[in-house]
């Protein structure tokens, strides 16, 4: 990858206001620990590059601190901060005994509104404090009634409304195990998920909005649960207004109105601080997607450090963020109830064709004072000519953005047609971590293009080739010390092996995480872009073996190749390369089948940018397509620079890639 020029835009394009920046939560913990843990080095607590100093270099000060400013509520306490400082196998408040789920509920107003539902539709109702820990008592006693025991797994396949957010506290407060995938993923992409964790009880809907349609998600949802033989129930969620069919359901079903309605005490389980809180998976790349296990008190305390001192949430607030229930957006955003903040789910399309200005309006209507979206959502809005200045969005005061990198030219659009005042939070994390790794906070400028500084607590650094870290020049993105929200281990990974291959094959003891970034010298991230070949689009990492599979099941194609590219725009393209079978030509016809397979195989969100046909597929000689070389000569990097012509089995196929590439870059130009 070609280094960027290191300093595009040494001027800060926004500068906090002294005073909102002096009352941020942020502030006051710096204060609060200058005084009581020992952080003498932050002498003006609005300074926030002396903060992360400090946050890095005593990392168990600055973890102790968290702890201690948020007063979390342990049964048992803890031994040491950190008792092992090492990657893989950091062992984080040995001895404590606590639960998140007491947390989030322990924090809410009664009477305020914990959650506010809404959808496309643009209605939507509330869910107090009160009302929000008696569903989750009463789908924990259901849970219980069920068989549900502490380390059993709980499934969810649901969009973004309330019912997720309840069945996954009660499961938690069980010290049970959450894992939760979108309905816009086929059945068999769910199942591929789930049937690893032999889950006990699934909770389903029968449908979700999208785009004006409702879509009926019934047969669906009974076909999952035929492939998931551990079940013992299945809890039935009326969502979308159509009636479950009486029969044909595999095992005990019961309806959410009788689990949500009892009236019950809720009791919380303590557990361990690396007891297992949720599953999330990743993209399934190179094969079924690997659960990525994180622990109760991991994320408790990555989650409070993110949205209450990053993101400055707190009793009063409302964060409206854009997600699905598979992206790592949901597990964050549900956390905002750790912060006594009120969060938003929001089922349907991001832009509705009717109502392409929906989520502004909602925000102004709901008095949202934190907005999330991505990169595309927000080019989206400046190309359709969307003004969300002709709401009232005076109580926004940040709009985070996180998927993928934001581009310079979005920062104007948002000064222009948001407002000037708001702060522009780009973000860039992982579902590995269910956080960030640098982003802003109320006490950081921004520069356009850029991320204002990594988050604290992140030991965030940029190797080369050699290992070596470097400034103002592009490198991988890794982290030389622990987190405590990394992953406690992959499901079904008894010797952690895949764990340690994942993440600490290529740098021993340093999490090498597959971006390309920029540390620069006046403290920002630039983010390039994965370095590997995970697809990522709109923030959500799909797997290029579910379309292969899908695409390579169809008797017109030999083989497939999907590659996802960002564009120097802020554009992201995503190809497929088919090679058809012999005496079949790729015509309108077949490209329309293929969209339609991967459409019902996998989801919508699989359907490729463009369909290309090429001669063959390039390997390496053992077999392996060579998807993140594809990918780079597409983006333009010289051949020579990205695979050796040796190791290809046709190596003729460089130059079509490469052409194809250039040929694609010429028409944007012309176009632009």
């Amino acid at each position: 990858m070609t280094a960027p020029h290191p300093t595009p835009f040494p001027e800060p394009f926004f500068t906090p206001d002294p005073n909102s920046a002096a009352d941020s939560r942020i502030t006051d913990f710096a204060r609060w620990a200058a005084r009581h843990q020992g952080a003498e080095a932050i002498q003006d607590p609005t300074d926030y590059q002396a903060l992360y100093r400090w946050s890095v270099t005593d990392l168990e000060g600055f973890w102790a601190a968290v702890w201690e400013y948020f007063g979390i509520d342990a049964t048992t306490p803890y031994e040491r901060v950190l008792a092992e400082d090492t990657m893989p196998g950091a062992r984080w408040f040995p001895g404590a005994t606590l639960n998140y789920a007491h947390h989030a509920l322990g924090n809410l107003h009664p009477d305020a509104p914990a959650i506010t539902a809404l959808d496309e539709t643009g209605t939507g109702y509330e869910i107090t404090g009160r009302e929000l820990r008696a569903r989750v008592a009463s789908v924990a006693a259901t849970l219980r009634d069920l068989g549900v025991e502490r380390g059993d797994r709980v499934v969810g396949y649901l969009p973004n409304t309330p019912h997720a957010i309840i069945a996954f506290l009660a499961t938690a407060s069980l010290g049970a195990v959450w894992s939760v995938c979108g309905q816009d993923y086929a059945p068999q992409a769910a199942a591929d998920r789930f049937t690893q964790l032999e889950p006990t009880v699934l909770v389903t809907a029968n449908g979700y909005l999208f785009n004006g349609t409702t879509h009926d998600r019934r047969a669906a949802s009974l076909h999952l649960a035929r492939t998931l033989p551990t079940l013992k129930a299945t809890v039935l969620v009326e969502h979308v207004g159509l009636a479950w069919p009486e029969d044909g359901h595999p095992g005990l079903t019961v309806p959410w109105e009788d689990a949500a309605t009892c009236t019950e005490y809720l009791t919380i389980a303590p557990v361990p601080f690396d007891h297992p809180l949720w599953i999330v998976f990743s993209s399934g790349t190179t094969g079924l997607p690997k659960g990525i296990v994180h622990g109760h008190g991991g994320v408790l305390l990555e989650h409070l450090k993110i949205l209450a001192l990053h993101s400055d949430l707190g009793v009063g607030d409302r964060l409206l963020w854009y997600t699905t229930t598979h992206w790592m957006m949901w597990n964050l955003v549900v956390s905002t109830l750790l912060t006594g903040a009120t969060t938003c789910t929001y089922d349907g399309s991001p832009a509705p064709v009717e109502r392409p200005d929906l989520l502004w309006e909602l925000a102004a209507r709901h008095k949202v004072t934190v907005f999330g979206t991505s990169p595309q959502y927000l080019l989206a809005m400046a190309k359709l000519g969307v003004e969300p200045s002709a709401h009232d969005l005076s109580a926004v005061r940040a709009i985070g953005c996180t998927g993928s990198a934001l581009p310079a030219s979005a920062y104007p659009w948002v000064r222009d047609h948001v407002g000037a005042r708001i702060q522009l939070a780009s973000t860039s994390g992982g579902t590995d971590v269910v956080s960030g790794f640098a982003g802003s906070a109320p006490t950081t400028p921004v520069w356009a293009g850029e991320l204002s500084a990594p988050n604290l607590g992140v030991a965030l650094t940029a190797y080369d080739g050699s290992g070596q870290p470097v400034v103002d020049q592009v490198g991988e993105l890794v982290v030389t010390r622990p987190m405590p929200s990394m992953p406690l281990s992959f499901w079904n990974d008894p010797d952690g092996s895949r764990y340690r291959d994942a993440y600490f094959s290529a740098y021993p003891g340093v999490w090498r995480h597959g971006d390309w970034i920029t540390l620069t010298s006046h403290g920002s991230v630039i983010v390039h872009g994965r370095s590997d070949a995970t697809l990522n689009r709109n923030g959500v990492r799909l797997g290029s073996a579910d379309i292969h599979d899908i695409v390579e099941h169809l008797p017109e194609i030999t083989e497939a190749l999907v590659i996802g590219a960002e564009e120097p725009d802020g554009g992201y393209w995503m190809p497929l390369f088919v090679v058809p079978a012999p005496g079949v030509s790729l015509d309108d016809a077949l490209r329309e089948k293929i969209r339609e397979a991967i459409r019902t195989g996998a989801s919508p969100r699989h359907v490729p940018d463009e369909i290309l046909a090429v001669p063959a597929i390039p390997h390496t000689r053992t077999g392996k397509k060579l998807e993140v070389p594809v990918k780079r000569l597409l983006q333009g990097a010289p051949a020579e620079q990205v695979l050796n012509p040796a190791a290809v089995d046709s190596p003729e196929l460089i130059d079509i890639f490469a052409r194809l590439g250039a040929e694609r870059r010429e028409r944007s130009t012309h176009l632009s």
